[in-house]
């Protein structure tokens, strides 16, 4: 017997989703669907499952490339059983640390700096004489990884009188 097809319009009310959710998530290869005589997507009920547990592995910060590959790591294809979000979530359970302790970092620190992107010039003049932080890259660089503690460092330390005199000469960004 063969599992009953879903028009993409219920199929996403019944998701939770909007139809283009579930086109860019089927062009993702995440889900299935199968075309009627009119060219139109249907989707097995089963695929309801695979949405919510697509949706879930979003919500506790996973990547698609992430969702993809537990995905793929099921047999034949196979929609995701409880058993299988026990042992995927198991595996991920270092991911989830690292990104737990990296918005305690970014927490902790959010009052002293957002990483020299920059919003206080007149701040980080004297934490990023002569703008060394461009280095890193474009953006906020200091809260998005390895650099936080050695920021939080410079933050806590006062600056050498030999960078405060070279943020003082450090030259002004006009306003816009």
């Amino acid at each position: 017997m063969t599992e009953p097809m879903i028009s993409i319009g219920d199929f996403a009310r019944r998701a939770g989703v909007a139809a283009s959710a579930l086109r860019f998530y089927e062009t993702q290869g995440l889900i299935a669907s199968a075309r009627s005589t009119g060219g139109r997507r249907h989707y097995p009920r089963g695929e309801l499952r695979r949405i919510a547990f697509i949706r879930a592995a979003q919500a506790v910060g996973l990547t698609l490339d992430d969702i993809r590959a537990a995905l793929a790591s099921l047999p034949d294809g196979r929609t995701p059983t409880k058993a299988d979000w026990e042992k995927l979530s198991k595996g991920w359970r270092p991911l989830l640390d690292e990104k737990i302790a990296a918005m305690t970092r970014l927490r902790d620190t959010l009052g002293h700096c957002i990483g020299c992107g920059c919003l206080s010039l007149k701040v980080c003049a004297l934490y990023n004489p002569g703008d060394i932080a461009r280095a890193n890259g474009a953006g906020a660089r200091y809260l998005l990884g390895d650099k936080v503690e050695e920021t939080l460092s410079a933050h806590r330390k006062p600056p050498s009188s030999s960078e405060a005199a070279s943020a003082r000469r450090a030259p002004r960004r006009r306003k816009l």
